[in-house]
């Protein structure tokens, strides 16, 4: 999937209600198969950039295309089947839901897109062994480490194969064991799968191990 962001513009609103910028005027392309990685100081808008692209949040500015679909203008319903179908998201914060086991909250994932349970269930426990959180499965949120819950979100992230995964600091509460184990499932579903990976990351040795570095200054891509 190629990916375009054409002048993407966000602000919020301040404490005193006037408009804080965020974004200004971004452009950036992911080929398909292409493994890029975002860094920059916090507060530099890399999450907001991320939401963007994931159809999470509407742009003040600009637009996002899917191929030839400019998606950013479709309506939110239809938004939501092209995250559903397109687009992997770990969020930094996981967003486990935590009344569910970690292996229910894996096949949210499939529940989403109607993909038969039982073979989503074979696949969701493979990937779990990869990411050494199999023998978790039957714990909640709660009971697992913060690593063990990033995990299990990249998991769920991934499950359906999407042809473009956003990943917001996937490495950031893990240990370098598993660090490594979560580029090494990245940089093969890149190579393997031509999956478009966009990766939001303070770690030097995490960006460099992506095909391309973008630095996101105040609002602006500085470099390419």
């Amino acid at each position: 999937m190629l990916v375009r962001g054409v002048g993407l513009g966000k602000s919020y609103r301040g404490v005193g209600g006037e408009p804080v910028p965020v974004l200004s005027g971004v452009d950036l392309e992911i080929k398909p198969g292409e493994f890029v990685a975002v860094i920059g100081p916090s507060g530099s808008g890399k999450s907001t950039l991320l939401n963007l692209l994931g159809l999470l949040e509407p742009a003040d500015a600009g637009e996002v295309w899917f191929d030839d679909e400019r998606v950013s203008h479709l309506s939110r319903r239809a938004q939501c089947r092209v995250r559903g179908t397109a687009i992997g998201f770990v969020f930094q914060s996981f967003l486990l839901i935590e009344e569910l086991t970690a292996l229910e909250n894996v096949l949210l994932a499939a529940r989403y897109v109607g993909r038969d349970r039982q073979a989503a269930g074979a696949d969701a426990i493979a990937l779990m062994e990869r990411l050494d959180v199999a023998h978790r499965r039957g714990h909640y949120p709660s009971q697992l480490s913060g690593g063990e819950q990033q995990r299990v979100a990249f998991c769920r992230a991934v499950l359906n194969n999407p042809p473009l995964l956003l990943a917001d600091e996937p490495t950031g509460n893990v240990d370098d064991q598993h660090a490594q184990v979560i580029l090494a499932e990245i940089r093969g579903r890149v190579q393997a799968r031509g999956t478009s990976v966009l990766l939001v990351t303070h770690r030097p040795e995490v960006s460099v191990q992506a095909d391309r570095i973008l630095r996101l200054g105040v609002g602006r891509m500085e470099s390419g």
